[in-house]
């Protein structure tokens, strides 16, 4: 019998859940002082966030190993899915964030929209979501027919959804919100160690001015959409 998703995320690294993701903090406004964290895991990102005073920062984990450890890093700690019945406080945060969780959702819009029901008027989503347009998950899909899952990365097995810039900017701007920005991020970085040898394969395409070429260099996009 095929393992569900609940057992593959138990069968994860522990350092799946330990990600602090500097690259992620420029995008969170220092004025944001109350902060939700979707699939936190052990909040080592909430953690770095701490650096700003007068923050409560709040997190949601499914993985109930990680909670433990979250609960040292966050004011308060839900174990749980993202979704209404968890009652959270209405127009209560100036942002929530979905650090590389979007696309492990079953329906990310109905994440969203409840989201947007958190958030306080001028509230913002701020997002890592990785890029299926990422050039070494192409070549090897284009020139070898490969489409492999992975234990982590863009294809991670425990990945529901794949997206590329436009359809990020098309699944906000469909649900209401406006988007301030979206930047790629982790440039010419592979998860796979085997895969870096590829770029140089890229070096020959890089300079054909089409956005979706441009694109993808990027392990990832960030977000931050307003209310």
């Amino acid at each position: 019998m095929e393992n569900s998703l609940t057992e593959y995320y138990s069968d994860k690294r522990e350092d799946y859940f330990d990600c602090d993701r500097p690259e992620m903090r420029p995008f969170i406004p220092d004025d944001c002082k109350s902060i939700l964290d979707v699939g936190c895991g052990r909040g080592f990102f909430a953690a770095s966030l701490r650096q700003v005073p007068n923050r409560t920062i709040w997190g949601i984990e499914p993985d109930k190993d990680c909670i433990p450890i979250a609960e040292k890093n966050l004011d308060k700690i839900i174990h749980g899915c993202f979704e209404p019945d968890l009652r959270l406080p209405e127009g209560h945060f100036d942002c929530i964030i979905f650090n590389d969780v979007l696309e492990h959702l079953l329906d990310p819009d109905t994440a969203l929209i409840y989201a947007m029901k958190l958030l306080k008027n001028n509230g913002i989503i701020v997002a890592s979501i990785p890029n299926i347009l990422h050039f070494p998950i192409m070549w090897k899909l284009v020139t070898r027919g490969e489409w492999t899952y992975t234990e982590r990365g863009i294809l991670d097995k425990t990945h529901l959804r794949f997206y590329t810039r436009k359809s990020i900017a098309t699944m906000f701007t469909q649900l209401g919100y406006q988007i301030n920005r979206i930047d790629g991020i982790n440039p010419y970085h592979s998860m796979e160690p085997e895969d870096e040898k590829l770029w140089r394969y890229y070096k020959l395409l890089e300079k054909v001015p089409m956005p979706s070429v441009h694109d993808m260099r990027y392990l990832q996009f960030s977000v931050i959409a307003k209310k």
